[in-house]
């Protein structure tokens, strides 16, 4: 471990083993709901297409209500057996998927399976916070996050891509990634790797201190996820209006991807430094006037800077809300809290491409891009009016 690694001593493998489980589980989620159900629910299990539908939904919605009480269980049960716990279920899960031959069944292991997988990314995102070194919270959290992100694109493809021939290949794939992921649970620690109250009840004192600070977190965790998933489900409809066929999207995706990875070292260490409000501050800034600018429907060419300007503002905003977090809740609650605010979190992502298909139904190809614009510059300009909520400077140290 050396002195430019964002994580204390002795915590790389405790944090590699939870990124580990969290990517797997990511993985069979993708897979199995995106890509395997929707092709072989009616052909393997004689499903409708609403039950896969309804299927994907339960899971989702047994996530999000879920992520608040297993944030509690990991505070007073400890990191280990809650996630073990939750691959568990998820792998019991998958074991009856196959046998989900009714829609209520299929529903009922969907909301089984998104119980389990609730206390993935609480207990990974924790982990990392307590393991990484005093300013240094806002890189580590991104790093785990983004190395989780190349699984969720491989569990679609690989599953989806498999589907299509032997429906039977896909389940076991998928059963074989949860049983690693379960297996990666057994490798972290079963108390926490800062030292807390464990499994004390806490204190009402603690507890309103814990909810004053998360009270100025739900409205910005809200807005700023509906924004971020606006055009999740539209990108290959637009792309034809806009000029791009498949690969023009994909090379317009990848160029603000490179510039968002490539930027990271430079922001996170920014947020770090405890200028996490200025960097979401920027960060949503910038989205907000590149969606602007794509709302007037410019040309082609020019939509390529404005993916690079994008990737440059999800560069900022990423480490910046990770050490917010970190630096806003209090560390003996963080689990708890963290958990709900993951709930609220998930409520943005699950309605932001609602609002964004249905502004693209009543005002078309600007439509998205302009409600996109006003949300992030609603945003940014929120953390610059509400200033005195958010603790700036609180956690960060020079780095």
């Amino acid at each position: 471990m050396t002195r430019r690694s964002p994580l204390r001593p002795g915590t790389l493998g405790p944090v590699a083993a939870a990124a580990v489980a969290l990517a797997c589980a990511e993985f069979v989620r993708s897979g199995v709901y995106a890509a395997y159900l929707p092709q072989a629910g009616p052909s393997a299990l004689g499903l409708p297409l609403t039950a896969v539908g309804a299927a994907w939904t339960a899971h989702f919605a047994a996530d999000t209500l879920m992520r608040g009480p297993a944030g509690a269980l990991i505070a007073r049960r400890g990191l280990r057996v809650v996630m073990l716990l939750g691959s568990l279920l998820s792998l019991l899960a998958l074991a009856l998927l196959p046998l989900a031959h009714w829609p209520w069944l299929i529903v009922l292991v969907a909301a089984l399976h998104g119980a389990g997988f609730a206390a993935m990314w609480p207990g990974a995102m924790n982990l990392t916070a307590d393991a990484a070194r005093e300013g240094y919270q806002g890189r580590a959290i991104t790093g785990v996050a983004l190395g989780v992100m190349p699984l969720v694109g491989g569990g679609f493809l690989l599953l989806g891509g498999l589907a299509q021939g032997n429906a039977s290949l896909p389940l076991l794939i998928a059963l074989g990634v949860q049983t690693v992921g379960v297996l990666a649970t057994l490798a972290l620690p079963t108390r926490t790797v800062r030292r807390r109250e464990e499994g004390a009840a806490p204190e009402p004192g603690r507890v309103r201190r814990a909810a004053r600070a998360l009270a100025p977190l739900l409205p910005a965790a809200f807005v700023q996820n509906m924004t971020m998933t606006l055009l999740g489900p539209l990108l290959f409809t637009i792309g034809p209006q806009l000029g791009l066929n498949y690969w023009g999207m994909v090379a317009l995706l990848a160029a603000g991807g490179v510039v968002a990875y490539a930027s990271l070292p430079f922001t996170g260490r920014v947020a770090d430094r405890g200028r996490a409000r200025l960097a979401l501050t920027v960060g949503f800034g910038l989205i907000g006037l590149a969606l602007a600018v794509i709302a007037t429907t410019p040309p082609t060419w020019a939509l390529y800077p404005l993916a690079a300007l994008v990737g440059l503002g999800y560069a900022c905003i990423s480490p910046g809300w990770a050490a917010l977090v970190t630096g806003t809740l209090p560390e003996n609650e963080r689990p708890a809290a963290w958990g709900a605010l993951m709930t609220v979190e998930n409520a943005g992502t699950a309605l932001g491409p609602l609002v964004g298909t249905l502004a693209f139904g009543q005002l078309g190809l600007p439509g998205p891009f302009l409600v996109g614009a006003i949300l992030a510059l609603t945003t940014a300009a929120a953390y610059i009016v509400f200033r005195r909520a958010f603790p700036e400077g609180r956690a960060a140290q020079p780095a």
